[in-house]
């Protein structure tokens, strides 16, 4: 299984930080959707969260591969941001001061210890157990082959702490290959799927 996060999104562009928050793909984000489907091979189905930025991806990527229809869970969505949805990092400074590093590669490391954060946001806890319930319910509907899940950010962050990785940003485009057995999981490669025809990358940061 493939975890892919989406494309780059109009929040992403702006610097949003998105969480539930539905913005849709921007025009980069549709060519970088193109781009990936270009590097994938062979798929057996396609998975996508409910929110339109992943939806839009996975629609993109099964139309260019002829791969569908596109299957939604809801599962897969990103993080809830809670009170940080539609904030950029220079906006929650200013309103929750000392919750952000000053660098933005130390924002989920585990040497910091437990990090601040708003009201509303949703915890590790039930984000990994929602991911892993959506991974079971892949597996059990497509027990061989291979399988695309267009999702987020937040959600393959989680599922890779999980499973001993430590944090490192994901391009849009970007995602991790997952290997799941009926009684294991074991992470696969991260490939970076935008890269092979000069479409450009985005790496979202805001936190």
């Amino acid at each position: 299984m493939l975890l892919a996060r989406h494309g780059q999104s109009e929040w992403n562009a702006l610097g949003k930080w998105q969480g539930q928050a539905d913005p849709p793909l921007s025009d980069l984000g549709r060519a970088q959707a193109r781009a990936a489907a270009r590097s994938l091979g062979a798929l057996d189905a396609i998975y996508a969260s409910d929110l339109q930025r992943a939806m839009e991806t996975a629609a993109i990527i099964s139309g260019e591969l002829g791969v569908g229809p596109v299957i939604l869970d809801a599962d897969l969505r990103e993080r809830d941001a809670g009170e940080w949805s539609g904030l950029t990092r220079d906006e929650i400074k200013q309103r929750y001061p000392g919750y952000l590093p000053e660098d933005r590669h130390t924002a989920f490391a585990p040497e910091r210890g437990t990090p601040k954060r708003p009201p509303g946001w949703e915890a590790d806890g039930p984000l990994r157990t929602r991911v892993l319930r959506a991974l079971a319910r892949l597996h059990e509907a497509v027990p061989d082959g291979d399988v695309l899940a267009v999702t987020h950010g937040g959600v393959i962050y989680v599922l890779e702490d999980h499973l001993g990785e430590r944090f490192h940003r994901l391009a849009n485009g970007e995602g991790r290959w997952i290997e799941i057995g009926d009684e294991k999981m074991r992470l696969g490669d991260r490939v970076l799927l935008v890269d092979d025809d000069g479409t450009p990358v985005t790496v979202p940061d805001q936190l």
